[in-house]
């Protein structure tokens, strides 16, 4: 007997501009303003800050999600994420992270967590497939 198998999901976006150096992603029920100018600027996200971003909330997904299945217990969590980008032949060529969780779990079970992030992100995987990925997870104790 065969092991069942389970379609691939779909996701899908849109994206559109003008000319005018500000585009829109229209994905699900939502509207993302990016930065689409030739020149980068400082009030919209450009590609690269939306795929850095798209890095971030693969992680926090996955320690909702890990949290739910494990048990494991936290008050907080967030996430901060880096990505170099080299220019020439253009492209991220490494993404470093720090997980930092409010909890009282203790120290093996917070590896476990990092452990089971790392694992289960499709973002995360995918990004790990093309560049240097690297990061931490810190506990910090409730109050």
């Amino acid at each position: 007997m065969s092991a069942p198998t389970h379609p691939n999901r779909t996701h899908e976006a849109h994206a559109e501009t003008n000319g005018s150096g500000v585009g829109e992603i229209h994905t699900k029920h939502a509207v993302i303003r990016f930065d689409s100018s030739p020149t980068e600027g400082d009030e919209l996200p450009g590609p690269v800050d939306l795929l850095t971003s798209a890095f971030a909330a693969c992680i926090i997904e996955n320690l909702e999600r890990t949290g739910e299945l494990l048990p494991f217990a936290f008050d907080l969590a967030s996430v901060e994420v880096s990505a170099e980008r080299q220019d020439r032949s253009p492209g991220v060529v490494r993404i470093t992270y720090v997980v930092t969780v409010v909890t009282d779990e203790p120290s093996d079970r917070v590896d476990l967590l990092h452990r089971q992030i790392q694992r289960q992100g499709a973002t995360f995987n995918t990004l790990a497939r093309a560049c240097e990925v690297s990061g931490t997870i810190k506990a910090l104790p409730s109050r």
